[in-house]
């Protein structure tokens, strides 16, 4: 497949004319303004620049190679604006999901539990589509391997998703969509481990696309009847006379109002409101017989409110919209906001009728976003990194090597699985020591893959499987290859023989065992995740861009790579160290063996703080 390299070397030549001078040095814009900052008003065209379209597309998307960010240039601004939030007119040749069919219609109503699994299967002798054997050995056996089976093949198969969800970052034309669907997953954050379906977790992940720059009203309300929102936050328990506060707390607390905007009698109320909402498998559904159809007083307002009233009544308070608009604001822009900025994005959110892409508008076009406080002083997270980076270099689609899962885990953003309903710290806790060397290494495994050494993630259960798993090829009778193991290993559930089966000397199912099937069962179903290295040529890049020495190369990797200029010292030193690899400062006399020193010069370039930065 052609890579994003190949397709751009004819518009490099073009664009190196945009943005270098004589003698090759980089023309930079000017510094950004001091003044501007908590300025709504719109940038003039006059003000903009190369600089300015790089940074509004690393904030509004995931960062461009230089050739995009020129066509951005040339621009006005309300121009290149418009390209980013007007996407829906761009095509956008992206395919969608392919699962791999591990779903069947018997596992519909998936049990919480093992236990909860085997007990239905003792008093009807069927769960999960497996019938209890009528005699022999492990007659519940069926039973237990179907349970991890579906884990097992669950959690695969969001891993299959979160890869191709990447990839859409990676490849798309429609760069806001996916960040802003970014935005929503963690701002409705639900994760896989807890569903347990990842048919849900699609289900969810299209709405947040289909409506990512779109009406928050109608967002919220189908994110709250979606099964994915339902299941996580335990709707199935919030019944009329018991119920439920979870979901009617988050969503004032972490969806709509935040912190000490309502009192612990409106989550009560609330709660009521929400009773019997639950999931019909990928459907939503009311429940007469468990919903309180009772009158409620809710933030000073009393009625027969159901769910939705009360979101309807959520919205009509103004700090909801100050609320929502300070938190899109502090994902694009910066931290801090003030709270007269807050307010006067919170208006036009209101005023809008909660529409968007008009908030995003007035955000993109301010002089704010280009100030001073607000340019090259936002960490990115993990996924924003990892996408970056591809996105930067020219690359069209995620390679399967490294890893997206592993990347991501050790960084510490795995995606459809946030680790708590309030998703994911951003900022500062990004980066400690250990996650900066992380974030080195994954630039390492992008310039360098390992090939040799991967072992697709995928196939590997964890030790305790892998150990039952050689001990049944060995030729272990089950009882014996399952023995001895520590407690609980590799997060399978059920742990060792009940003292009761070990005192019969038999037993009715053995949980490791069931583990070891539900691993070989998923992985031979699970469609393979392809696995490559990246493809792009860093020397035809930069002498494509007309780099003819050494600076110049670094110069080129610079532009192309940082958001944040390195200072004269550092861009010195990088200078010199590519002078030594090349044993001269001419490109063209090393123009045989180039690819490498600059694959190391730029991994120097992105282990550096400032490629963490846009």
């Amino acid at each position: 497949m052609e890579s994003r390299s190949d397709q751009a070397k004819t518009d490099l030549a073009s664009t190196a004319t945009l943005i270098h001078g004589n003698g090759g040095d980089i023309v930079r814009s000017g510094a950004a303004l001091s003044g501007w900052t908590n300025d709504l008003a719109p940038i003039a065209a006059s003000d903009w620049s190369y600089d300015r379209a790089a940074h509004l597309i690393d904030r509004a998307g995931f960062g461009a190679p230089p050739e995009e960010i020129a066509r951005l240039a040339a621009m006005t601004p309300e121009q290149a604006v418009t390209s980013l939030l007007d996407y829906q007119s761009i095509p956008n040749d992206l395919a969608p999901f392919d699962p791999s069919g591990v779903w069947d219609p018997s596992l519909r109503d998936f049990p919480p539990s093992r236990v909860a699994a085997t007990e239905r299967a003792e008093k009807t002798g069927w769960s999960l589509g497996a019938q209890v054997k009528p005699a022999g050995e492990r007659r519940l056996q069926p039973v237990v391997d179907r349970f991890f089976y579906w884990l097992r093949a669950t959690m695969l198969e969001t891993r299959r998703l979160a890869h191709w969800w990447a990839d859409r970052m990676v490849a798309t034309s429609h760069p806001l969509e996916e960040k802003m669907a970014l935005f929503w997953h963690g701002h409705f954050a639900t994760g896989e481990e807890k569903i347990r379906d990842y048919r849900k977790m699609e289900q969810q992940l299209a709405l947040l696309h289909r409506h990512a720059t779109g009406n928050f009203r109608t967002l919220l309300i189908e994110v709250a009847r979606g099964p994915a929102m339902l299941a996580y936050l335990d709707a199935a328990e919030n019944v009329k006379g018991a119920p439920n506060e979870n979901f009617a707390r988050e969503v004032m607390e972490l969806f709509t109002m935040g912190v000490g905007n309502y009192s612990e009698k409106d989550i009560r109320e609330a709660a009521r409101a929400f009773t019997g909402w639950i999931d019909d498998d990928l459907d939503f559904k009311v429940d007469p017989a468990k919903h309180d159809d009772g009158p409620k007083t809710f933030l000073g307002r009393t009625g027969n409110f159901d769910g939705v009233d009360i979101l309807d009544i959520i919205l009509e308070q103004k700090i909801t919209a100050e609320y929502m608009a300070g938190k899109i604001y502090r994902f694009f822009v910066r931290e801090n906001i003030s709270p007269d900025v807050q307010a006067r994005l919170g208006a036009v959110l209101r005023d809008g009728n909660y529409e968007v892409a008009p908030l995003l508008r007035t955000i993109f076009l301010s002089k704010d976003f280009y100030g001073a406080p607000s340019t090259g002083t936002r960490i990115k997270g993990p996924v924003e990194l990892v996408v970056s980076t591809y996105r930067k270099l020219g690359v069209r689609h995620l390679p399967g090597i490294p890893d997206l899962f592993v990347v991501s885990r050790e960084l510490g953003q795995t995606l459809l699985n946030p680790p708590t309903v309030a998703g994911w710290a951003q900022g500062r806790s990004w980066i400690t020591p250990g996650l900066l060397l992380a974030r080195g290494n994954f630039a390492r495994d992008v310039l360098f893959p390992d090939i040799i050494n991967f072992a697709d993630p995928n196939f590997n259960p964890g030790t305790e499987v892998k150990r039952v798993n050689d001990r049944i090829l060995a030729g272990y009778s089950i009882g014996d290859a399952t023995v001895d193991q520590e407690p609980g290993g590799g997060g399978m559930e059920g742990g060792d023989k009940t003292m009761a089966n070990v005192i019969a000397g038999a037993e009715d199912f053995n949980t490791r065992y069931g583990s070891l099937v539900g691993w070989q069962e998923a992985v031979r179903r699970i469609k393979p995740i392809p696995r490559a290295a990246a493809q792009f040529d860093l020397s035809a890049l930069v002498m494509a861009a007309g780099a003819k020495t050494a600076g110049d190369a670094v110069d080129h990797l610079s532009l192309r790579l940082l958001s944040v200029p390195v200072s004269a010292a550092v861009r010195g030193t990088l200078v010199a160290f590519l002078e030594r690899q090349l044993g001269t400062g001419d490109l063209a006399r090393a123009s045989t063996y180039l690819e490498r020193p600059l694959r190391l010069t730029a991994h120097l370039i992105m282990s550096s703080p400032e490629f963490q930065l846009c």
